[in-house]
């Protein structure tokens, strides 16, 4: 089993990060079956992960290895036609293994530029069949009947792309330096560290579910102007989440966030991005929405427009909004000030709004509800959920009670509560 792309980090310090991913990330219990996504290029992290997991009592680990090289080669070069279909054996497999209880654990690592230059239609068609046949899977996964966890490692691509005028060794061992730092793996004890970490949201997330503001109106110095609904009962989480049976996990490494679903049919005005959007290999900038009524009536992006479109297309429900978070400019990762091109480090350094499914439990008890009962409450439906970066230094939040009295919850970047 050859290091290749990892020595630039100490293996006591990858030992620490794939047990982070294990325990906190996964919660990886004793008889469960575990499944690691993983590029080839991350092998090696991929089987360190691996074997944590079988440590932890994991009655099986599989691993589905993925090859970002060959999947560019393969939408540069297969039939039309491949991209309106999607095995079936694929989605049966994820069917067996949710119903055995698996763990997912993703292990990021792609270039954002992968794509580039690739038609936007078919990375548009194969992402609407993909996420149509895997849709069980997906709300799984958003209902927390499954647990699952990312994290990232660098690739050359990655690193040359977030640090360009570094070589690509100085540029990787940077990205590594960064990830490490995000991820809270860098101390004595990451998953003691991780522990704190979680409560030190607790009374943040406590305020805001006790408040049930009925709106929330934000604004920043780009243009942004929106006012936003919010469902009856809606809850905020942050810091980690709970299983349906009850188990804490941490679907991110890292995490910074505090975030609830807005009211499908209750948005109204300009959201404008701060950071551009990393979409399947494609670099969407200068992202400007206008809502009414809770759907975009008017979008465009100053770089790929074309992706944005493909988003938004995509359903009925991604004309919509999904998610609202609130993160502080003090979060370790927006302190490091760097542009990562990954939603993963990127929304974890800004406020941020999602288009497109909300996640059932960001309602008193939805995740015994059905997609039909969900949309009654507010909480949108679709086949995609892609978030996008609004926050700035001077960003304010304003919580709107249902007698129309107003409070500021966050501004200049941090809360007020």
């Amino acid at each position: 089993m050859t290091k290749t792309n990892f020595n630039n980090v100490s293996e006591e310090t990858l030992k620490n990060y794939a047990n982070l991913l294990v325990h906190t990330g996964g919660n990886v219990q004793a008889g469960q079956p575990v499944v690691i996504s993983s590029d080839i290029e991350t092998a090696y992290f991929a089987r360190m992960v691996q074997d944590v997991a079988y440590d932890a009592g994991a009655s099986d680990v599989s691993i589905m290895w993925g090859d970002s090289s060959s999947a560019r080669t393969r939408y540069l070069r297969a039939i039309d036609e491949v991209f309106d279909d999607f095995p079936q054996w694929m989605v049966d497999r994820l069917k067996y293994w949710d119903d055995k209880n698996a763990v997912y654990l993703t292990i990021i690592s792609s270039d954002p530029d992968l794509l580039s230059g690739v038609d936007p239609d078919r990375i548009r068609r194969f992402g609407k069949i993909s996420s149509e046949k895997t849709k069980e899977h997906s709300d799984n996964r958003m209902s927390y009947k499954v647990r699952w966890s990312l994290c990232a490692v660098p690739s050359a691509g990655w690193a040359k792309k977030v640090f360009p005028d570094l070589s690509e060794d100085e540029a990787v061992e940077s990205l590594w330096e960064h990830i490490i730092k995000a991820a809270r793996a860098d101390g004595v004890d990451p998953i003691a560290d991780w522990k704190n970490h979680r409560q030190s949201f607790v009374d943040r997330v406590n305020y805001l579910n006790e408040q049930q503001f009925s709106k929330l109106r934000i604004t920043t110095g780009l243009g942004t102007d929106i006012t936003l609904g919010t469902p009856k009962d809606h809850v905020w989480k942050g810091g980690g989440s709970i299983d349906v049976v009850g188990l804490p996990f941490s679907p991110n490494i890292p995490t910074e966030e505090i975030f609830t679903a807005p009211h499908r049919n209750i948005s109204d005005g300009r959201v404008v991005a701060s950071v551009p959007l990393s979409y399947r290999g494609n670099l969407i900038e200068g992202i400007d929405m206008t809502f009414k009524d809770g759907v975009i009536t008017n979008f465009k992006a100053s770089k790929n427009h074309e992706a944005l479109s493909s988003i938004i297309e995509t359903d009925e429900g991604a004309k919509r909004l999904g998610e609202v978070a609130l993160v502080p400019k003090s979060s370790p990762i927006n302190q490091m000030n760097t542009l990562f091109y990954n939603t993963l480090y990127d929304e974890n350094a800004s406020c941020h709004l999602a288009i497109g499914k909300a996640y059932p439990v960001n309602i008193k008890d939805g995740t015994s509800l059905s997609d039909d009962e969900l949309l009654e409450k507010g909480i949108n439906n679709s086949l995609v959920h892609v978030d996008f970066m609004i926050g700035t230094d001077d960003m304010k939040v304003m919580g709107i009670y249902e007698d129309d009295r107003e409070v500021v919850i966050f501004e200049g970047g941090e809360y007020k509560f």
